[in-house]
């Protein structure tokens, strides 16, 4: 089992029986075209094309703290696939109705997304409403900046 971290992965690991590695998956959304950019992968192992990635792991959690347009989680997903991960477990602490049918639609076998609360609407830069604000922003203390 691997964990993928785009938030606080520590919190998870107190959950789980064993520890397990930890892999960093970083993306964001480009603000203009609110397409997703990865920045930042460090599954170990890549697949080359054409070959079976013995070294994926089976199962993969996919922390992504909120699922506006659904871009970046879809984005993570097919990047997980292409690692050769088999079954994904996306935990979010909010989504967009709309954004959350996005990633799901990606690779609607073996993906399971557990979201604790559900928006209904987005506005035109792509922020959930009424939403929590941008969470990169919180995390990373560049609120106004």
């Amino acid at each position: 089992m691997e964990i993928l971290n785009l938030t606080l992965p520590a919190a998870l690991q107190t959950l789980l029986p064993n520890a397990v590695p930890v892999n960093h998956l970083g993306l964001f959304r480009e603000p203009t075209t609110l397409q997703p950019v990865e920045y930042y992968n460090n599954l170990p192992f890549h697949k080359a094309p054409n070959s079976t990635n013995t070294s994926a792991a089976q199962l993969a959690i996919l922390l992504d703290p909120v699922i506006a347009t659904g871009g970046t989680c879809a984005a993570a997903i097919q990047t997980l696939r292409e690692w050769g991960v088999q079954k994904i477990l996306v935990i979010a602490v909010l989504g967009n109705e709309d954004g959350l049918r996005r990633a799901s639609q990606e690779s609607a076998e073996g993906v399971e997304i557990w979201v604790g609360d559900v928006d209904k609407g987005i506005n035109a830069r792509g922020m959930i409403i009424p939403g929590i604000g941008d969470v990169g922003d919180r995390l990373f203390l560049t609120l106004g900046k």
